[in-house]
């Protein structure tokens, strides 16, 4: 009897030791938004927030999911609470409540979610279940490793994360899948998906499908990864973390993967050889080369990004291909160096940047690039596909855009002409998803800081794409805003904060969209627009049209016979919205992606942009002279715009 009680104290100890340990679920990342306007302390919004937050946990626990709102006229707040499917109501109810509280102390924002691994809660200002997807990274995701021999590893996760993603969109009520399927003989991959229930099952397959796609690229051959979003969540293991079990999902295999253990082996010991002969060559190359070939080797975040990653090609393959960089192949003139069009040995056409062997800039414009590029893949930016360095020659080699920069239709009005109204809206949604994606989607953060229209190229299809990452830079996680003594990119797209005071953020990123949204509708370059009797500026005279209510005389008549006037007038408002002098009143780029997919979103009233960029000594980025701040003042006129 003393036996059974002492066995029986000690099972309850364990578990209660258990519950201890989940009620203290982990916290896997904080989101929380630039915007402050309506949060100040003891104000009507944060009174609303924390009435709404108290009542998640007792309304939550019982089905798992709640959202609800308080309308109160501008200081209206929405909330959502979801608790993993598998999770008991004690548990969700306690999780909720940390999560509350935890959000109430981490953000002082108009918009916040934080996610834990057992539950996530959000509020905003705003109905969030209306927000465009944007992926986020848990720093779980770091500490993952990377599996030793993958095999068909990341077949089988495709195939497990697909069967489940279609059972919570299709099947299941809580909008909740797991499965498991072994990948070999002693190891399994456990996944897991869910979507908040106030969407529509094929709004939750493409919210899975999106963070799919980013689980592929963040970690792939990895022991495990985590993607969070506002309506979905992926999760996969080799271990069982959820507290449910199914039967074991079979990867289906074809009959050229029923090979004999003896074919096995000889192809494995071949393999083996073969690849011994290549390392062993490769070394003894590399040691002749002795200097004459420079490899790149950069740690970013840990990690060693090399030009070993696309292919190498080597200086007499790419003069080949450009036919030594002929005259006849030249595409155009950047501020580090010159592009040439080239056709590689495969018949694949490219296009080469020979970066100038003069700029103080080349080689960490290389670098740069070779970091950013090698961790970014979205359809809206261009996929750089090899590199070479060899002695004093520095090459990049980029997918061959052939329609080539965004200049070459705005400020030509033959070719404008050529491009209706449908096309040039399709270009400013392509620019506005590729800079959401650097700026919230992406593994980092980027700021690209020389967004303008010659570094967004057009492919066959007239898609835009961003190019040019050399002056970008990557912020940490928890980063907003930086600054720094030298000022680089391109008069009339810089920022005002950044080109007086050298402070840079997303919004600066911002600013130069709406430059481009504005010149896109006119015409008008916004520098160019210098003197004229209008304005003296593109943005002076934009903000003057839209205060006498003349905003359709800003487009050029040749956009008006192909587009609807409201949609013109909305897409005018973006603009001036983005080009605002402070840059907490900017909207974000998730901002603006749901703007543009909405004629519904209600807009803001713009505020007046904040100066002018008169007469410019221009400044030389291949120089081998750092530009100072002085200079750049030097160089600006600075003036108000009248209210």
């Amino acid at each position: 009897m003393g036996n059974y009680a002492l066995s029986a104290l000690l099972s309850l100890i364990l578990s209660l030791f258990m519950c201890f340990i989940e009620v203290f679920p982990n916290l896997l990342y904080t989101f929380c938004s630039d915007n402050s306007n309506n949060y100040t302390s003891n104000s009507t919004f944060e009174n609303n927030l924390k009435r709404i937050l108290e009542s998640l946990p007792s309304n939550t626990s019982g089905t798992g999911f709640y959202s609800t709102s308080i309308r109160d006229g501008a200081d209206q707040v929405y909330a959502r609470a979801l608790c993993r499917g598998d999770v008991t109501t004690m548990l969700c109810q306690n999780c909720i409540k940390n999560a509350s509280q935890e959000i109430l102390n981490l953000c002082k924002t108009e918009e916040a979610i934080v996610w834990y691994d057992l539950c996530q809660v959000q509020y905003s200002f705003q109905n969030s279940s209306l927000m465009v997807y944007t992926g986020k990274y848990p720093y779980s995701n770091n500490q993952e490793k990377n599996i030793s021999h993958p095999g068909n590893f990341d077949d089988v996760l495709t195939f497990l994360m697909n069967s489940i993603s279609t059972d919570a969109a299709s099947v299941s009520k809580l909008m909740f899948g797991f499965g498991e399927v072994k990948f070999n003989k002693k190891e399994t991959i456990y996944g897991l998906v869910q979507c908040t229930r106030d969407i529509s099952g094929s709004n939750c397959r493409n919210c899975l499908d999106s963070a799919l796609k980013d689980l592929h690229g963040c970690c792939n051959s990895r022991t495990g990864g985590t993607v969070l979003s506002r309506n979905c969540n992926v999760r996969f293991q080799l271990y069982h973390f959820y507290n449910a079990s199914s039967s074991p999902l079979i990867y289906p295999l074809s009959t050229g993967d029923k090979w004999s253990s003896g074919m096995i082996t000889v192809v494995i010991c071949a393999t083996a050889l073969v690849l011994a002969l290549l390392i062993g060559s490769s070394v003894v190359y590399y040691r002749r080369k002795k200097g004459t070939q420079n490899e790149v080797i950069i740690t970013q975040e840990g990690e060693l990004v090399t030009c070993q990653e696309f292919p190498f090609l080597n200086l007499a393959t790419i003069m080949a291909a450009t036919d030594n960089f002929s005259e006849s192949n030249r595409l155009g003139q950047g501020g580090f160096g010159t592009v040439y069009k080239g056709v590689l040995p495969n018949g694949k056409e490219v296009a080469v940047k020979r970066l100038s062997r003069r700029s103080w800039q080349g080689l960490e414009e290389l670098k740069n690039e070779v970091i950013l590029i090698a961790k970014l893949q979205h359809r809206n930016l261009v996929r750089l596909v090899g590199c070479g360095i060899e002695g004093e020659e520095k090459l990049l080699i980029y997918e061959l855009m052939p329609n080539k920069s965004l200049d070459f239709f705005i400020f030509d009005s033959e070719k404008r002409s050529q491009l209706d109204w449908k096309t040039w809206y399709d270009i400013i949604n392509a620019i506005a998803r590729g800079l959401l994606y650097l700026h919230e989607d992406s593994r980092l953060k980027i700021i690209h800081r020389d967004l303008k229209p010659s570094n967004v190229l057009l492919d066959q299809d007239m898609v835009a794409k961003i190019s040019d990452f050399g002056m970008a830079r990557i912020f940490c996680e928890n980063q907003n805003s930086a600054n720094t003594k030298r000022v680089v990119g391109t008069f009339g797209y810089m920022a005002p904060e950044y080109a007086m005071e050298g402070l840079f953020s997303v919004k600066s990123d911002v600013f130069s969209f709406g430059v481009i949204v504005l010149e896109i509708l006119s015409g008008k370059k916004n520098s160019g627009f210098c003197q004229t009797e209008h304005a003296q500026t593109l943005l002076a005279y934009a903000w003057r049209m839209w205060k006498e209510g003349k905003e359709l005389e800003l487009v050029d008549p040749c956009l008006m016979e192909s587009c609807s006037n409201p949609e013109i007038k909305r897409c005018t408002h973006i603009g001036l919205l983005c080009v605002q002098e402070d840059p907490a009143d900017r909207p974000t780029m998730s901002d603006i992606v749901a703007i543009l997919g909405s004629d519904t979103v209600a807009l803001p009233e713009p505020k007046r942009p904040a100066f002018y960029v008169g007469r410019l000594n221009p400044i030389d980025q291949s120089s081998t002279t750092d530009p100072s701040i002085n200079q750049i003042i030097d160089a600006l006129i600075v003036t108000s715009i009248p209210p």
